[in-house]
């Protein structure tokens, strides 16, 4: 049974079904977003798929190790701890959970050589981390359902 993130998510084996569930779990949250931020994000988000397809999967693949990396600790804890809801476990630590999540995508933001990448960043950061932290239940549980499998 693999005991990190990085044997659970990175795998080679795995990976494809790995990125194809975040990019669906990423399509669920935005389409559960409501209200006028809610239809900014979706406006936004079907905007983006428009101009490049694939633009989704892409990103998540690319960002994939950084964020195993970001929630090992998180991972790891939670392993130790016993419990058996990895998605229980991040809503209990939201938090630090969103923030080293967000650690990932402000870093390759401010790194992007792309202007219009950085400004449309800027733009939906600041309610980026209310986003990640509900977002974070069904992350928890895509990781448990990868384990499971590895």
């Amino acid at each position: 049974m693999a005991e990190t993130l990085k044997e659970i998510l990175l795998d080679s084996s795995r990976r494809p079904d790995v990125v194809t569930d975040l990019v669906t779990l990423v399509d669920e949250e935005v389409a559960e977003k409501g209200g006028v931020s809610g239809t900014v994000v979706k406006t936004g988000y079907a905007a983006v798929k428009k101009i490049k397809p694939g633009i989704i999967g892409s990103a998540v693949d690319s960002l994939l190790d950084d964020f195993a990396a970001a929630l090992e600790p998180f991972y790891a804890d939670y392993r130790g701890s016993g419990g058996a809801d990895f998605g229980a476990y991040l809503s209990g630590r939201s938090d630090e959970a969103a923030d080293a999540l967000l650690a990932v995508t402000d870093s390759r933001a401010e790194t992007s050589s792309r202007d219009s990448i950085k400004k449309v960043y800027s733009k939906l950061r600041p309610q980026g981390k209310n986003h990640v932290e509900e977002a974070l239940p069904r992350l928890g549980k895509l990781v448990d359902k990868h384990a499971a499998a590895a």
